[in-house]
């Protein structure tokens, strides 16, 4: 269980809470309005009305015991970065601040930051996602053009191995059974099965899939495209 500290009780602040509490950390809301502050009170872990934008008030907070600190102030791009400037200031380690359009994103990346959120194009893009590829139940960009995908298996793939589920992306012959399966080097690499309990993590290319499996893999979006129509 870690600590987390939020600046911002909006809707995507209070969401961030909610969720860290239900995942069984603990959340300190941190908010100038009082009305916001008092809302959730009784449902945080620690609920606190401070002016986030001024370094002397946040300095009352005990923000080391934070593992991230999250900056989740909307709309008010010049309180954002006069708070997460004090932030930096007062030496707190690791800090993500929501950015609310491209010249607020530029100037979090000169402070260095940890992390940089944009939620609603994050949210757009995971809704094109879904759309495009309907097989695909999660996605998770992981960098360099990689990314990690939930499959579950449908009933015409039911009892098909992982070699001939992906061998097709080795030498295009989709009837042709195949043993083998991406290395961590190359484009698309099974990671994990999940059956109902079961979470089986050592994958090679014999291993059975079974009809509402989630099978979990890693590859780029080029490599992953062309596994689609397969899945559907």
């Amino acid at each position: 269980m870690a600590h987390f500290t939020v600046i911002g009780l909006g809707r995507f602040g209070v969401a961030v809470s909610l969720e860290l509490i239900h995942l069984g950390h603990t959340v300190t809301g941190v908010d100038s309005d009082h009305k916001a502050v008092e809302k959730y009170v009784e449902v945080l872990t620690e609920a606190v009305i401070c002016d986030c934008a001024d370094e002397a008030a946040l300095r009352e907070l005990d923000l080391a015991s934070s593992e991230v600190v999250i900056v989740a102030i909307g709309l008010d791009m010049q309180s954002s970065l006069l708070c997460t400037l004090a932030l930096k200031n007062l030496d707190v380690q690791t800090i993500w601040v929501k950015a609310s359009n491209k010249a607020h994103h530029t100037i979090l990346s000169k402070l260095g930051v940890a992390r940089i959120i944009h939620p609603e194009e994050d949210m757009g893009i995971r809704v094109a996602q879904s759309l495009n590829y309907p097989m695909v139940n999660n996605f998770l960009a992981i960098g360099n053009g990689l990314y990690i995908v939930e499959i579950h298996i449908k009933a015409h793939l039911n009892q098909t191995t992982v070699g001939l589920l992906l061998g097709s992306l080795h030498d295009n012959a989709s009837n042709e059974q195949t043993n083998v399966v991406r290395n961590p080097k190359g484009k698309v690499a099974p990671l994990m099965v999940k059956r109902e309990l079961t979470v089986f993590s050592k994958i090679d290319s014999e291993f059975i899939l079974y009809t509402e499996d989630a099978l979990f893999l890693c590859g780029s979006r080029a490599e992953l495209k062309l596994l689609a129509p397969r899945l559907v």
